[in-house]
């Protein structure tokens, strides 16, 4: 009993030890991802390394990059919308899981891509103001927006990187398919055109061009409809507001009341006029006699 007992003991104390190890793990784990990058003393350097990591979707790794890009340029705009993209995929993976942000408990109130998005419009708004026409600031900025679900922002956005840069197709492309969600079909096809144009190979604004055509001519469809149903509706009401109007006027006063019939005057030409006897022509008033010789 007494060995059995010691085993128990053993046992519980090795489960404690891994427990918090884990939890250590799981609290530290921003932490342990900074410290690797620690040695990086150029903001740009670290910028790139959390992209690249970003790509090969090493996205814990490339937390730690762009924190300490962060750290070192906290005026870099980049740095704050490409840690929102990576926070994003992070908490994606706790949503399919079922599990809680140990990094970030009041996740339910904000969560860190949205810190970090809403702290990236805030340095893309300073850069661009010293910066007005860096196209590429625009384009990131209303990316931003359009994370945030601040569509009308983003529109604005999209279409000054456009302006400012007008053959780039992923720009075009972008701006196009925020329009196609607004429904904003015409704009949206002359958008997708041109990066159709641009880029041939582009799948991603073709088959948007398709969706912005085919909504197009859903429009086209039930616009002709509205307009007949609309100009019938008008002639009946012009109709109805001209029963009574003189049609030589201009005015839409009440009809004048007609003259009596025996002062109307007779007018050449009219079936119903009686015309009048000529001087030089008699008439004989005297009553006829049946049997009188002609």
């Amino acid at each position: 009993m007494v060995i059995l007992a010691a085993f128990a003991a053993a046992g519980a104390g090795c489960a404690r030890r891994a427990a918090n190890v884990d939890e250590t793990a799981n609290t530290n784990t921003d932490t342990v991802t900074e410290s690797q990058f620690a040695n990086i003393t150029d903001a740009n350097v670290a910028l790139a390394e959390g992209n690249r990591l970003l790509d090969e979707n090493q996205t814990e790794q490339a937390i730690g990059a762009l924190k300490q890009a962060v750290k070192l340029n906290p005026d870099l705009p980049e740095p704050h919308f490409k840690l929102g993209i990576a926070y994003a995929l992070l908490e994606l993976q706790y949503t399919q899981s079922g599990t809680i942000d140990p990094d970030n408990p009041d996740a339910r109130v904000k969560s860190r891509s949205q810190k970090a998005f809403e702290k990236a419009v805030q340095t893309y708004k300073k850069w661009i103001a010293a910066h007005g026409n860096d196209d590429a600031a625009h384009f990131n900025l209303a990316r931003t927006y359009y994370k945030l679900d601040k569509i009308d922002e983003a529109e604005k956005e999209f279409k000054q990187a456009v302006k400012l840069k007008p053959d780039d197709a992923d720009y075009q492309t972008e701006l196009g398919g925020l329009l196609v969600k607004l429904a904003e079909y015409h704009d949206a096809i002359t958008a997708l055109k041109k990066a159709v144009e641009l880029d041939p190979a582009n799948e991603r604004a073709a088959n948007l061009l398709e969706d912005a055509e085919a909504g197009q001519k859903r429009l086209d469809y039930i616009s002709p409809k509205n307009d007949s149903n609309k100009t019938a509706s008008n002639r009946s009401s012009n109709s109805n507001a001209n029963v009574g109007v003189d049609p030589e006027s201009n005015s839409n006063s009440a009809p004048k009341t007609p003259p009596p019939a025996n002062t109307i005057k007779s007018k050449k030409g009219d079936p119903e006029a009686k015309p009048k006897p000529r001087k030089d022509e008699a008439v004989d008033k005297r009553p006829r006699l049946a049997n009188r010789p002609k």
